[in-house]
């Protein structure tokens, strides 16, 4: 599906060799050949894209399994190695555990964070057509090393402003209407904000933190600059199992 080019941010300072700015400051820019082309499976992959490429903000929600979170990622890695976007960031921001605490745990927010990224690590791998897992090792680690993807728990987030950045909220369905709340107030300049996540999959146990989902949906389709796709079981792509038990869940209201 074609993209629309963006207007990235200017510079008045001559670039050498072609390459922008945002490009030289990296220490191994990315290749871009190596990104695969890929295209959406199901009708309403297709209407994410499309709203994507309008510069919207995203809520992509629904069913298990229906590539919501890795159309996501993808199309945001397009933007942000692509040097004429302003993007030049992925957060990628969940709760990770259910009591959202923490603390206890040794290191900075990355370290607390390293278990949650493998799912996001192997959505990264099938997005580059690399020789061979060196390749993509040295390749990811590039990635994460210069900041261009980042992991964040909503613990750290307070008192931060997410500039020049594509942030992904992912699991939103794990986060009361406070810590949703939080993140719309925490989105700087030049940054676009996506929520992914599956309603009836939410790990929130008091029933005023689930309701606060509500509400904060309904905020969101009060606003022009928001475009929601809803996941049905139709798009279920991860494997037919998936689906066969999706589908017999819903029959039995489950």
């Amino acid at each position: 599906m074609p993209r629309k080019s963006k207007s990235g941010i200017g510079s008045t300072n001559p670039v050498p060799f072609g390459m922008s700015n945002r490009v030289m400051k990296r220490k191994k820019p990315i290749n871009l050949d190596y990104i695969k082309k890929i295209e959406p499976l199901t009708e309403n992959q297709e209407l994410f894209f499309e709203e994507y490429n309008k510069d919207q903000n995203m809520v992509a929600y629904g069913c298990a399994g229906t590539g919501k979170t890795f159309i996501t990622l993808y199309n945001a890695l397009l933007d942000v190695l692509d040097p004429k976007t302003p993007y030049e960031k992925i957060y990628i921001v969940r709760s990770l555990v259910a009591t959202r605490e923490i603390g206890f745990l040794p290191g900075d927010h990355e370290d607390k964070s390293s278990l949650y990224q493998i799912p996001y690590k192997n959505m990264v791998k099938y997005m580059f057509e690399m020789p061979d897992d060196n390749a993509f090792e040295m390749l990811y680690a590039n990635l994460k090393a210069q900041g261009t993807v980042s992991f964040w728990s909503t613990s750290f987030i307070r008192g931060t402003t997410f500039d020049n950045a594509i942030i992904i909220v992912d699991e939103f369905q794990n986060l009361n209407f406070h810590e949703l709340d939080s993140m719309i107030t925490r989105v700087g300049e030049n940054s676009r904000l996506m929520f992914c996540g599956d309603a009836t999959q939410s790990d929130l146990i008091k029933t005023a933190e689930r309701n606060g989902i509500v509400d904060f949906i309904r905020i969101l389709k009060n606003m022009p600059s928001f475009s929601m796709v809803e996941f049905e079981a139709e798009d279920i792509c991860r494997s037919g199992l998936v689906k066969e038990y999706i589908i017999a869940k819903h029959e039995l209201g489950l």
